[in-house]
């Protein structure tokens, strides 16, 4: 059953009178994105049930894409290895090319159909030129032209005694650079799963002029209900941005247990939209005035001590 949330602290930092005198900064001009003539971004996360059959997989996730665009959603999202089960034994398996694989050619076809922009979740590549194996989004404009891609750059490797132990570097690779694109409502940065726990990624995105963090995910039922919607909500009111993460919905015959609870946060914090465990969508609407707005009330950005501490926004995405 899916279900909304409101916050009393996001509509308090939308409506609240600002409590500073506001010097508009270059910084600030930089951070802020323009919003007088922006069309509205509304955004689609598909919490998807994943199977071991990637055609079904990849026919499952083209109904509801498209099910998104018939009820409005310009950007549509997908979950962290939607296309296979989560694994390490897996991933070899079903990795391919993202130049030709079956998948990126089913993730065009979807957003051209679509007419959206489409974070495809993730996929397991293979890299041709040196077969190392890859946890990549890839990202579609509305007339299904691949746009972007991401490389997971943080990989999970945790151990938990007696709950959980995964390694995804027994059989994956890291990718090596941070991933932005541009679209007519902002630009949008992108992590998947485990990379949300490094804060550096969304503080260079906020101030490169990014207004929202999507991260395809797949926390598990220990890191779930610790961590899933207090990292949204750390990343978004840090950074006064949007952020979403998307998961597969909880399959309990499977190997591997995803906590579910795909959420839309606010730039104050908030959590704007979430579900349960169970495979469904959810909408939210990206409003770039509200993001403004609560940046001028509250300009931390333009109050940073660079003379204390480093600009970890000089790094290039």
């Amino acid at each position: 059953m899916l279900r909304t949330l409101s916050s009393s602290l996001f509509r308090q930092a939308r409506t609240a009178p600002s409590p500073f005198h506001i010097h508009r900064s270059s910084l600030y001009s930089k951070m802020s994105t323009s919003s007088s003539n922006t069309p509205t971004c509304k955004l689609a996360l598909v919490q998807l049930h994943v199977t071991a059959d990637k055609d079904a997989n990849l026919a499952n996730a083209r109904s509801h894409v498209l099910e998104a665009a018939s009820k409005g959603a310009n950007l549509i999202v997908l979950p962290e290895c939607f296309n296979s089960p989560y694994g390490t034994s897996f991933f070899p398996e079903y990795a391919e090319s993202i130049s030709d694989g079956p998948s990126v050619k089913a993730l065009s076809a979807m957003a051209k159909d679509a007419k959206a922009y489409l974070i495809g979740g993730s996929i397991p590549e293979r890299d041709p030129k040196d077969n190392k194996v890859y946890n990549t989004c890839t990202i579609y404009n509305p007339q299904g032209e691949r746009i972007a891609t991401h490389r997971k750059v943080h990989l999970f490797d945790i151990d938990v005694p007696g709950k959980i132990r995964f390694q995804e570097s027994e059989t994956l690779t890291a990718g090596n650079q941070l991933t932005h694109f541009d679209t007519e409502y902002g630009k949008i940065g992108v992590g998947i799963c485990y990379d949300i726990r490094f804060p550096e990624l969304a503080m260079i995105a906020a101030r490169q002029g990014c207004f929202a963090m999507i991260y395809p995910g797949a926390f598990n039922m220990t890191t779930g209900p610790l961590h899933w919607e207090l990292l949204q909500r750390a990343r978004a009111v840090d950074n006064q941005m949007y952020v979403a993460a998307c998961s597969p919905a909880r399959d309990l015959t499977a190997g591997y247990h995803a906590w579910g609870h795909s959420t839309v946060v606010g730039p104050g914090g908030g959590v704007l939209k979430t579900m349960d465990e169970k495979q469904g969508i959810i909408y939210a609407d990206l409003e770039l005035e509200a993001m403004n707005e609560l940046r001028r009330n509250i300009p931390v950005y333009s109050q940073r001590r660079f003379d204390l501490y480093a600009d970890v926004s000089k790094a290039k995405p």
